[in-house]
């Protein structure tokens, strides 16, 4: 299903021509040689773009790149790099003062030798320039002024004087490659993506630009051992994919995973590389689908767009027809999502989703209505999914990393997002830990904690599940003890920092948080006990008012709780501990700043 929604994706691609024919390869190129018509190196120039003072590659459209395996070397058609190309590769061994580079005899000669063979009847003037090139070219030639070291290993392609295209772009140069691809002589099977009877591909092209995965490239189908192999096929025999669909579902999937501006289809959440595509009557509704898509998991930073994505999800999580709050958009538009994470040499399914647009619109507006909560810590809508993940990772400086993520939970939490299904449960345990390690109780990693809980409550079958609503913003009437205590913990740390200031090193919240939410008969009744001189030092300070309002705020809290703290407070408790003290604490600011508007609105009155 995989292979073949990617290699019917390449025919539309091909129609677009975004993408190149069979016997053809986007590759990454660095450098240019112009050379005259006698094969003479003329000038070296970079094609590629500056970045951050780093060169960027061009992406370049070149006779097909494959797999290279074992000791023999396999020259690619009019390029390559430059241990193959100029005889010449890095000398990764070198101390100052030594050769930068060393030769590279072996792989010259085969591309020397495979050039003779294939350019020795042609008769077109780029050609036969470029077969002057080699027979002229010595590798000692790389220490002429028009070469550096940086060049070491870059690919290369050649253009001869005057003209304003490469020499592999010829008419003569194609009609070869088209012969070279022809004139295999693999053996023929029935394609189990197309169904058709026709030639089978060996080796499938490398999939590139998967994070983590190998830099040359990992397969998502490959044996490469005899113990993967059966009754006696070799390598893709035994999962038989014409040389044409293979082809094309390896130039759709480098296609979605490039590395580029422009590249809207291609997301990094954790270790998960996630590309999307998709179906739909034209090109142009699948485009508009694709870049609703991505918006979807990259919210706009303009507050005012932001603020509109999430006015329009509110209606659909409401029950609105997507055709009817955005008719740019067609519903009934077939989606792919496609989630892929390294594996050694191979890449690993993460996941995989076929369905409509507006199913999947749906989904994200219940995800960003299971994360609602009040007040909210962001503006206009929430984060998007990778920084959400990033939560999850402990927080020691500035920034959490995404490569601190937990493998495979930045993909289960996608999982659970674009299918609608419970987030994966290792979600709450890890914000829950991570509250108790780093000390970060912020309004994210609460919202995750809502999510969890609300979605688990929603969709809670079994008669012993915890139903109980999850509330937005701050519930007074809730009698769930870890919502309690968490109320209760909020109120004891305000009466903390009413009595001391700015005075206080280390609030109840540095030292007691942990045990006060996991553990809370053995802290609380402590608490109490301190709290009391908190409130008796207000007191002293003319902060009488204050410190009246949270005894009786603290009252009305253990009124709810019963005669006895709990023991211990299972996972979920812990959640709702953390949704408790953020509603609380949270509720306090609200107040302070409310205080603030009405003085300077009183003060406005009086001018």
């Amino acid at each position: 299903m995989i292979l073949t929604a990617l290699n019917d994706y390449y025919q539309r691609l091909a129609k677009e021509d975004k993408v190149p024919q069979p016997g053809f390869s986007t590759e990454q190129i660095s450098y240019e040689i112009i050379i005259n018509q006698f094969g003479m190196p003329l000038q070296v120039n970079f094609i590629g773009s500056s970045e951050r003072n780093r060169q960027i590659p061009r992406p370049l459209k070149v006779p097909q790149s494959f797999k290279r395996p074992g000791t023999t070397p396999k020259p690619f058609f009019l390029w390559d790099k430059t241990s193959f190309l100029l005889g010449v590769k890095k000398n990764n061994d070198a101390k100052e003062g030594m050769p930068q580079h060393i030769i590279s005899e072996k792989e010259h000669v085969a591309f020397k030798s495979l050039h003779r063979e294939l350019l020795q009847h042609t008769e077109s003037e780029n050609l036969i320039a470029f077969n002057a090139f080699l027979e002229h070219w010595k590798p000692e030639m790389f220490e002429d002024d028009l070469f550096s070291p940086d060049m070491l290993d870059k690919n290369f392609v050649l253009r001869l004087d005057g003209d304003q295209y490469y020499i592999h772009e010829t008419e003569a140069a194609e009609e070869i490659q088209r012969n070279l691809v022809l004139g295999n002589e693999a053996p023929k099977g029935l394609c189990l993506v197309t169904g058709k009877w026709a030639p089978i591909a060996r080796l499938h092209a490398s999939i590139k630009n998967v994070d983590g995965a190998h830099t040359a490239g990992a397969s998502i189908v490959t044996f490469n051992k005899d113990a993967f192999e059966s009754y006696g096929k070799k390598q893709g025999e035994n999962a038989p994919v014409s040389e044409d669909a293979a082809f094309g579902y390896t130039t759709a999937l480098n296609y979605l995973l490039r590395r580029s501006s422009d590249n809207q289809q291609r997301l990094q959440i954790g270790d998960t590389t996630l590309v999307f595509w998709a179906n739909a009557q034209t090109s142009q509704a699948a485009q508009a689908a694709e870049s609703f898509f991505a918006v979807l998991n990259q919210p706009p930073s303009d507050e005012q767009e932001a603020t509109k994505l999430g006015s329009l999800l509110a209606k659909v999580a409401d029950g609105r027809p997507l055709k009817e709050i955005a008719p740019g958009l067609e519903p009934e538009t077939q989606f792919y999502v496609l989630g892929l994470a390294p594996s050694g040499p191979r890449l690993s399914i993460r996941f995989w989703l076929v369905d409509s647009l507006e199913h999947l619109t749906k989904h994200y507006a219940q995800h960003y209505q299971d994360l609602n909560i009040q007040p909210a810590p962001w503006k206009g809508i929430a984060p998007s999914v990778e920084w959400l993940t990033r939560q999850t990772a402990p927080i020691h400086g500035a920034r959490p990393k995404s490569e601190d993520v937990l493998p495979q939970l930045a993909g289960e939490m996608m999982r659970a997002i674009i299918t609608g299904h419970r987030y994966p449960r290792p979600l709450l345990t890890n914000v829950v830990m991570r509250f108790r390690s780093d000390g970060h109780i912020n309004g994210l990693r609460v919202a995750l904690c809502k999510a969890v809980l609300a979605r688990e409550a929603r969709l809670a079958t079994h008669p012993n599940s915890n139903k109980q609503e999850v509330s937005v913003s701050l519930d007074k009437s809730s009698t769930h003890p870890g919502y309690l205590l968490g109320r209760l913990f909020a109120e004891l740390e305000n009466a903390q920092r009413g009595a001391l200031g700015r005075e206080v090193n280390a609030t109840i919240r540095d030292r007691y948080y942990g045990a006060a939410s996991a553990t809370p008969a053995s802290v609380f009744p402590m608490l109490l006990r301190n709290v009391q001189n908190h409130l008796s030092s207000m007191r002293k300070k003319d902060k009488g008012g204050i410190a009246h309002t949270i005894e009786k705020e603290i009252s009305q809290i253990i009124g709810g709780l019963g005669d006895t703290f709990p023991r211990s407070l299972r996972i979920e408790e812990q959640g709702r501990f953390a949704i408790g003290y953020y509603h609380q604490s949270q509720t306090r600011f609200a107040k302070k700043d409310n205080a603030n508007s009405d003085e300077q609105s009183e003060q406005g009155d009086s001018e």
